[in-house]
Order: structure tokens, then C-alpha cells, then sequence
């Protein structure tokens, strides 16, 4: 078989990855931990191929062609075909690359990490590589490699000076905790002005909340989150979650240059968040902010329709396909009654804030997929969508 097309998930962190102790092998500062996402709502797909008739390494990108000399993606390339088990000439033929994801690049949504999670489970089918395969995504993107396993997923920074610690490991599988939910939030799907890596990097150098986050803070939260997973305990796991991300966000402030990855809608969403907590006195909903002004929520299913009515209320549609606008997960909101809005102090926003939501759950990892009409190259292993 010389083709091989594959589906990965976004995964979003609930312990934030944020630093690099080793910036070449991208090893992180500290571990970290995120769910992965349903592949059926949010997902990198990736076909790749080889053949004796390609004359170099090519990679197509979301219907553009990329640089197939990209440091990163040559070092997944490189890790991968050391370990391949193809023999004969096989061994040396080029291959060509084909991605495309199912939300947008670059708006703080992940989309290297399932991409490059999606590139290292097809090469290694690809390239009959067995065993984990974390540690060849990580070297493309270092969150990649949490996207390499299903359900919740712990990054562990590793001791090893080469890396060869630094591995994912599952947490809990999706069966776990099945009630479990996810509403990601899309107030702008705009490329960020300052790319994760470059923050990381001026937050190595410049940030002292840094340093304190990893020395002191980190190796307890990491635990308390596990054991919160484990548990089914909402109430810490939301907690947790929160003071992990707002953290995160208070370090790239504390980066100098300053790096400000989240805007007033991305305010008013946290503030939304811990008034409507407040006004029903319990721990509902959970926010998180990855590098970027997109919010997702975690929280329960039998809290769905009430927490999307809140947000129909506070952040109103700009127009009526609500196709278009509720993704995911099909959801009947609940409108929040007279008297819990009272208790909320928080203006309602005009119409148009959000771009869309997407309702979705925990779910698997990569899989192959074996319909040959999922393939995104054709026969002489061009993008069939040119």
C-alpha cells in the first residue's frame, strides 16, 4: 500500500504547555494535559504517498503547497524513516503530503497539533512504523504529541536530555467520563500576530511568573488535575482548568514584549463564565484560552442547553442559520429564565461577537481511513481539491 490517508484530533489543554526547555528537540518546561476532540466535529485529515516517480518531498497545506524543507516537518520526516520498516527501494522514494483541517489555521484551535499528530500516524502506517509515535509528532509540534492518543492526555516533559522521555500518555480513555462536553467558542478566525513559538520563546527569556509557574506551581497542579480526571471531580477540574489558563494568559503579559492573545470579547466571556457560576452558586462551566482569543468551555451534557441559552442571550447570532452558527453537536438552547439573569451583572454584547460554536464531546485519536474516497491526492499524487 502506498497510500495512506488518516484523521487526527484537535486536542485543548487544560494544564497549558507554555515553554521550551530544549527549543530544537521542542522539549517542554513542564507537563501538560488536555482532552482530545471528537473527529467527527474537529480534525486535521492528511494523505500521504509515495512512489518512484516523485522527484522530491512535496506537501500541500489546506489547498496551498508549502516549503517541503521546513525544519520541523524534515525532522518528523527524518524520525519517521529511520524507524520504517520498508525494505527494497521502497525505502528511498519521495513522498507527498496533503492536509487540510475542518476549522481554521493559526486562530489559536490547535491546528499544527492535529495536523502534525495526523502526519506521524500516517507516515507510520505508511512506513509499517510501530510503537508510540508521541515523541515523532512532538518534533513537529510539540503539542502534537498529546494529540497522538484519545480521551484526556498527559504530555510528560521528561528528564532525558534527548527527549526520548518526553511522551504522551493517556489519562483516562473517553468512556471515562462520556458526559463530559466541549463548546469552543470562535470570536475571530484571524492568523495571530505573534505565533505560539515566538511567544514561548521571548516568555523563556523575559518572564520571572514563568519560572515561578514551573518550579512551584506545575508538578502539584499537574497532579491535581489527574486525580481530578480520575475522580469525575467537576468542581476541581473546572477550577483547576481556569486558573491554569488564565495563568498561562498572565504570563504572555508578563513576557516583555507583552504578547496579548486574547481581546474584550475574551474578557467578557470570562466574566460571563464567573457570573453565571456565581448566580446558580455552583461550578458549571469551565473556560480556557490556548494562544489565541478563542474561548472553549468545558462542561457537563445535562448543562449544555442552559450554558448555550446563556450565550444566545450575552452573544447574539448576527443572522439567523443557526446551521451555520451551532456547529457540532445538535443542541436545543434553554432561554434563561428573568429571574437568573438578574443575577447575572453582565451586559449583553450586540449581535455578531461570536463567528460560531461548535458543540462536541472527548474523543478517540487518529485513525486510518480506508474509503479511497477520503484520499485528498489523485493517482499521480496531486491534491484532487487543486
Amino acid at each position: 500500500m502506498n497510500t495512506v490517508t488518516c484523521i487526527a484530533p484537535v486536542n485543548i489543554a487544560v494544564i497549558k504547555y507554555w515553554g521550551k526547555r530544549n527549543e530544537e528537540l521542542i522539549l517542554p518546561l513542564n507537563d501538560s494535559i488536555s482532552a482530545s476532540l471528537d473527529t467527527e466535529h474537529l480534525c486535521a485529515k492528511t494523505t500521504v504517498m509515495i512512489s518512484p516517480e516523485f522527484k522530491q518531498d512535496r506537501i500541500w497545506l489546506n489547498g496551498q503547497e508549502e516549503n517541503a524543507n521546513n525544519v520541523r516537518l524534515l525532522n518528523c520526516l527524518l524520525e519517521m524513516r529511520k524507524r520504517m520498516q520498508l525494505t527494497g527501494q521502497a525505502k528511498h522514494w519521495k513522498v507527498h503530503i496533503c492536509s487540510e483541517n475542518n476549522f481554521p489555521t493559526a486562530a489559536g484551535l490547535a491546528s499544527s497539533a492535529a495536523g502534525y499528530a495526523c502526519l506521524a500516524a500516517a507516515l507510520a502506517k505508511l512506513y509499517k512504523v510501530e510503537g508510540d509515535i508521541s515523541a515523532i509528532a512532538r518534533v513537529g509540534s510539540g503539542s502534537a504529541c498529546r494529540s497522538t492518543l484519545g480521551g484526556f492526555v498527559r504530555w510528560h516533559k521528561g528528564s532525558d536530555p534527548n527527549g526520548a522521555d518526553s511522551l504522551a500518555k493517556q489519562v483516562i480513555p473517553p468512556s471515562h467520563w462520556p458526559e463530559m462536553r466541549i463548546l469552543v467558542l470562535v470570536v475571530s478566525d484571524h492568523k495571530k500576530k505573534v505565533s505560539s513559538a515566538i511567544g514561548m520563546k521571548r516568555g523563556v527569556i523575559s518572564s520571572e511568573l514563568l519560572k515561578y509557574r514551573v518550579e512551584h506551581i506545575m508538578p502539584k497542579r499537574v497532579e491535581e488535575m489527574e486525580q481530578a480526571l480520575l475522580n469525575k471531580d467537576f468542581k476541581s477540574f473546572a477550577e483547576i482548568t481556569m486558573k491554569d489558563s488564565n495563568q498561562m494568559h498572565a504570563v504572555t503579559l508578563d513576557t516583555y514584549p507583552p504578547c496579548c492573545y486574547m481581546n474584550d470579547i475574551s474578557h467578557k466571556i470570562i466574566d460571563l463564565v464567573h457570573s453565571y457560576n456565581a448566580a446558580v452558586n455552583n461550578v458549571k462551566v469551565a473556560y480556557t484560552f490556548d494562544a489565541g482569543p478563542n474561548a472553549t468551555f468545558y462542561l457537563l451534557e445535562e448543562d449544555v442547553p442552559k450554558i448555550m441559552g446563556i450565550i444566545d442571550y450575552y452573544f447574539p447570532s448576527a443572522n439567523d442559520n443557526m446551521v451555520e452558527y451551532r456547529k457540532g453537536i445538535v443542541v436545543e438552547p434553554i432561554q434563561p429564565s428573568k429571574d437568573l439573569l438578574e443575577k447575572i451583572n453582565v451586559e449583553p454584547e450586540t449581535p455578531g461577537k461570536l463567528k460560531y460554536m461548535i458543540c462536541t464531546r472527548v474523543g478517540d485519536g487518529p485513525k486510518v481511513l480506508y474509503d479511497q474516497n477520503d484520499t485528498l491526492l489523485n493517482s499521480q499524487g496531486l491534491p484532487i481539491k487543486a
